[in-house]
């Protein structure tokens, strides 16, 4: 019973140190450190660009489009440029499920072996095999990625154009609300 309560003691730690670990991809270029998210931008024109953000399983949607706005404002502001309009601008949503079963319960029954029980619901005589039951731990993982084409320009910005931002203002707005690499 004693080596059973050390494994799973030492379970909960593993998996609370690895939570405290997880954080949101910052605001750096895609595959810094092998870091699979980050912004990546191509030139597509001399005043366009395809621009890019994708954040891991704990970064938002909110995030992962404020980090695609910040990259085309500065990339916008180092090309000379004063607005940039978005162009085709999409987020994708990739949701995966990850399935695994109970530690607690996997360490002490194995796959060899599963209890089995009968009873008795709603009028009926059911059995269940909890190997196979609901001793699973059901995650949902949700990672996004924006992108979007920006056309740049000199001068004020359009007038009246709701996919027109002013580069200087989006990088003072979103600049400090990004995380950071540490």
């Amino acid at each position: 019973m004693t080596s059973v309560f050390t494994k799973s003691a030492i379970i909960a730690a593993a998996a609370l140190t690895l939570s405290a670990c997880a954080t949101a991809t910052p605001y750096q270029p895609a595959g810094v450190n092998g870091q699979r998210g980050g912004y990546a931008e191509q030139r597509v024109d001399a005043d366009r660009y395809r621009v890019s953000f994708a954040g891991n399983s704990v970064t938002s949607r909110e995030q992962v489009e404020m980090g695609l706005l910040l990259r085309a404002a500065e990339l916008t502001v180092e090309n000379g440029y004063d607005w940039f309009a978005t162009v085709d601008r999409a987020t994708d949503r990739d949701v995966r499920y990850s399935v695994s079963p109970d530690p607690f319960y996997y360490d002490r029954y194995r796959p060899y072996w599963s209890p089995y029980w009968s009873f008795y619901r709603r009028g009926a005589w059911s059995s269940r095999n909890s190997f196979w039951g609901p001793d699973v731990d059901v995650r949902e993982i949700d990672r996004f990625e924006a992108s979007s084409e920006i056309l740049m320009g000199r001068g004020a910005k359009p007038a009246g154009d709701a996919n027109a931002f002013d580069a200087r203002e989006v990088i003072q707005n979103l600049g400090p609300r990004v995380s950071r690499p540490m």
